[in-house]
């Protein structure tokens, strides 16, 4: 670090890293600016330069030289309670940050729960503000991604997208085939009456969870009884409004496979309330292994999620559209965690 002529010391620069690394000016700036062409020798001379010098990205100067904003945002298009109930949602912007800070990065959280919300935030992204969107929890005709799309901005959403999979990048669980694995878990546990609370038919996740559940049912020659199959909104309110229908119109169940652990919560708690045991009378299984999975008695049965993989997929493929390479789709695979409710 230098000194000004009063005495000041001024922050190191772009040519004190390099004469640190002793490397060019040029390979620290490639360095920066995404590590193209940049050997990996030179590579961990400059990031130890860096750490040793203390140096600090000017963003403003970037931007004005590279014509991007160096941010991306994290938008989710739900009532801003869900932001704050589901722990899903902030296991991947935790994620998110983590994978982007890596990149010295920074995410900007926005939450549209509105027409009014969308439209505002929609213009913003669109005026250069962030260089990509990562997008969680859009339904089917949400218009958001179709004008962000069409407006050129990079984008990746959490869940495969109902009906336009192909027009922009998503990373999702493998939805079906988990439902599939919980429905065939039940069913060795000697379950054969067994209701499914399904997420919202118009969201990611919702039709291929309830496709893989049938998919089990024609199997294994259970009969698809529609009174056995109800349609919940992820939230654990939703759960219990959900577990009570079911128990009114389908009373013999012996198995409810939910789509969601926070609408699992709600099922368990009305199915004990009701005066069934759980898993004696009635197994429970759920879907993402998020905190709520252990936050009862009995402990949940569900199927993990990998949203650190999610979150690290997410950011990869927003960078690679915001360096100009074309959308893509990638599905990971779930994993079943055996409890006490099943």
């Amino acid at each position: 670090m230098t000194t000004s002529p009063n005495g000041r010391r001024k922050p190191p620069t772009i040519h004190d890293v390099a004469r640190e690394a002793g490397v060019s000016r040029g390979t620290v700036s490639r360095f920066l600016n995404g590590g193209h062409y940049v050997s990996p020798a030179a590579r961990t001379a400059v990031e130890t330069a860096i750490r040793k010098t203390g140096y600090v990205v000017n963003r403003h100067a970037r931007s004005l030289s590279t014509g991007r904003s160096d941010s991306v945002a994290f938008l989710l298009t739900e009532p801003q309670e869900k932001f704050f109930e589901d722990p899903n949602f902030n296991v991947l912007l935790r994620g998110c940050t983590e994978h982007l800070a890596r990149h010295d990065i920074p995410l900007l959280l926005m939450l549209a729960s509105s027409k009014d919300d969308r439209r505002r935030l929609t213009r913003y992204i669109t005026s250069g503000h962030v260089d990509g969107v990562l997008l969680v929890s859009n339904h089917s005709g949400d218009p958001v991604a179709a004008e962000l799309r069409s407006a050129g901005i990079p984008l990746v959403a959490c869940g495969k997208p109902l009906g336009t999979a192909s027009t922009y990048s998503y990373v999702a669980a493998a939805d079906r085939d988990g439902a599939q694995e919980m429905v065939r878990h039940l069913i060795a546990r000697g379950r054969r009456r067994i209701a499914m609370v399904t997420g919202p038919l118009d969201a990611p996740g919702g039709p291929d969870r309830l496709a893989g559940y049938r998919d089990v049912l024609t199997e294994a020659g259970l009969p698809h009884d529609p009174a056995l199959v109800v349609e919940g909104d992820y939230r654990r309110t939703g759960g219990e409004d959900a577990a009570r229908r079911l128990l009114s119109q389908a009373p013999d169940i012996d198995a409810v496979f939910v789509a969601s652990d926070l609408m699992a919560l709600g099922v368990v708690n009305t199915l004990q309330k009701s005066g069934r045991s759980v898993p004696d009378d009635i197994a429970v299984g759920g879907f993402d292994d998020s905190a709520a999975a252990t936050s009862i008695t009995p402990a949940l049965t569900t199927m993990r999620q990998p949203y650190d993989r999610i979150s690290a997929e997410m950011v990869r493929m927003l960078l690679a559209q915001i360096a100009g390479e074309d959308p893509a789709g990638v599905i990971l695979p779930t994993e079943l965690v055996v409890r006490e409710s099943a």
